[in-house]
């Protein structure tokens, strides 16, 4: 849509308030982009609903004009995910932010799509129960379902698939469906809550999520080790999971990336490899997995491992990791982040890294490795500037190169950031004849190509 059609106003106006619809162009430069490195595109038109009746209204309006639709939570996403490359109408959420019903008993909560993992959070606590994914930004749970986001406590706890009870969603015509119930198990029919989460907008907009929640741990222990290689950092973390220490949390972050600690957070940690623990569970059992984990990274040549328990000290560690990505992008002015994201089976993990250092170092690029490497998953931080084509172009290179190492080992192009536009190209290398099922399955709920276009496929001629 080169223009915007004075018709396709009028009919959003007449669905939604004046107020919840708008051409203004600062906030269609605000829903033009994301934080990767994608180029932007502005929508159209943005509109703000506020509940399930008003999506459906505007996905019908959007289906009689042949006009494309965006969801979009908070914009996190990293892969160009929310990018309306297609223009037309991006939905913004930011309104449906409520939580609707907390089910202790049940340990189930139903939420809105434009609730983040902090709000919920905070209202959880309330009941003595938090939700588990944690991909560190302060995300809209819509968009990590989208997303199928996952973090650093997926090795315990599961990625957002599996906290996925059930999703109320709006399809292409307009229809509203519930991929789920509330029981915690079923034999009955397709499994439309794995379908749906991970579509990334393209098979449908998610209205009300409910979501698996769990009790807040009895104690909780966070740990940093440092080891002289990554290799030992990385062997460790493979023997505490043989071991069967049900560690909630493992974290790797590598040498330049903790010297981006210190500088950043004004802490003094070694600056070697390390691993950012933390443990999960009652008193006794806490103090059985500390003394085994100390073994463990012993044999492993730990140079030193600290524990805390002190909750101000355990958020001061874990806010050191999460704030990494900020601490590359404030020491590196005039630069652009751009995170990598492939997974592995665990075997090939320490190989994948090193592979991952080695091609960071050949290509003279700037970037510090860091990886929830409890499941295999691990991530480049890239410092490129994007206006130096000659430094985009080997940033690419690395991530192509990276990629084509997991995907030899059958691994996957990417853990938890999703495909969006970056990571179209290796789809069918990863999938292979299963990618024409999964172009079915979109052309049969969306057949006109509204949603999210130019997501997850490739688009003829590219």
């Amino acid at each position: 849509m080169e223009a915007t059609s004075v018709g396709l106003v009028k009919a959003l106006k007449e669905v939604l308030s004046e107020s919840q619809v708008t051409e203004n162009l600062t906030v269609r430069e605000l829903h033009g982009r994301d934080e990767s490195y994608h180029a932007t595109s502005l929508p159209d038109i943005v509109v703000f609903p506020e509940t399930t009746l008003q999506v459906s209204e505007v996905v019908k309006v959007a289906s009689i004009h042949k006009v494309p639709v965006v969801p979009f939570g908070l914009g996190s996403s990293l892969e160009g995910h929310v990018i309306p490359y297609q223009h037309g109408i991006t939905i913004d959420f930011s309104l449906m932010n409520k939580v609707l019903e907390v089910r202790g008993d049940d340990f189930l909560v139903k939420v809105q799509p434009g609730v983040t993992r902090s709000q919920l959070n905070k209202e959880l606590k309330k009941y003595g129960l938090f939700f588990s994914v944690d991909p560190g930004a302060d995300a809209t749970l819509g968009g990590m379902a989208a997303t199928n986001a996952s973090g650093t406590t997926s090795v315990k706890y599961g990625v957002m698939r599996d906290q996925v009870r059930d999703l109320e969603v709006v399809l292409a015509d307009g229809s509203i469906i519930h991929t789920g119930n509330l029981a915690a198990k079923s034999s009955s029919g397709y499994h439309l809550n794995g379908l749906f989460v991970g579509s990334e907008g393209t098979l449908g907009c998610f209205t009300e999520l409910t979501l698996r929640v769990y009790g807040i741990p009895e104690h909780i222990m966070a740990a940093r080790a440092s080891f002289p290689s990554l290799n030992d950092a990385v062997e460790g973390v493979v023997s505490i999971l043989q071991a069967g220490i049900p560690i909630a949390r493992v974290e790797l972050v590598d040498e330049p990336s903790m010297k981006q600690v210190n500088l950043h957070s004004d802490t003094s940690y070694n600056e070697g490899p390390t691993l950012f623990l933390e443990f999960h569970g009652n008193e006794a059992g806490l103090k059985q997995d500390v003394a085994f984990t100390k073994e463990i990274v012993a044999e492993h040549n730990c140079l030193d491992i600290e524990f805390e328990t002190d909750n101000a000290a355990r958020n001061r560690l874990w806010e050191a990791r999460h704030n990494l990505a900020y601490a590359y992008i404030h020491g590196h002015p005039g630069k652009k982040l751009m995170v990598t994201d492939v997974c592995l089976p665990i075997s090939e993990l320490s190989g994948a890294i090193h592979h991952a250092r080695e091609t960071v170092d050949s290509l003279g690029l700037t970037g510090g490795i860091v990886g929830h490497v409890g499941d295999g998953n691990y991530h480049i931080l890239l410092m490129i500037d994007n206006e130096n084509k000659e430094e985009v172009g080997r940033a690419k290179q690395l991530n192509e190169q990276i990629v084509l190492y997991a995907l030899e080992r059958n691994g996957t192009c990417t853990g938890e950031h999703g495909v969006g536009v970056g990571k179209q190209k290796y789809q069918k290398q990863e999938h292979g004849e299963s990618l024409l099922v999964m172009e079915k399955i979109k052309k049969a709920l969306d057949p006109d190509n509204l949603l999210n276009p130019s997501k997850i496929f490739m688009q003829e001629g590219e």
